[in-house]
C-alpha cells in the first residue's frame, strides 16, 4: 500500500528539503530551492497547504520516497 502523503504547508516542505541538502534561495509567492550538481530547481508554492500532486511531484524531482520524505518533516 503506497505512503499516504501529510497535508503540509510550503514553509514545510521548503524546510525539509533543506534538511535533504537543497538551499533555499529567494522567497515570494514561490520559494526556490537549488542543490549542487542538480540541474534544475525546486519551486515551491508558499501556500498554506499543498496540493498532493504537487506535493508527490515534488518529492519525485527531489529525488526521495514520500516515507524519507516524511522522515526529513519529523
Amino acid at each position: 500500500m503506497p505512503e499516504k502523503l501529510p497535508q503540509v504547508s510550503g514553509r514545510r516542505v521548503a524546510q525539509a528539503f533543506a534538511r535533504a541538502g537543497w538551499t533555499i534561495r529567494e522567497e515570494g509567492p514561490h520559494i526556490i530551492l537549488t542543490k549542487a550538481g542538480v540541474r534544475y530547481n525546486l519551486s515551491v508554492p508558499n501556500h498554506r497547504s499543498l496540493k498532493k500532486g504537487t506535493l508527490r511531484s515534488l518529492i519525485r524531482k527531489a529525488g526521495l520516497t514520500i516515507a524519507e520524505f516524511i522522515q526529513l518533516l519529523s
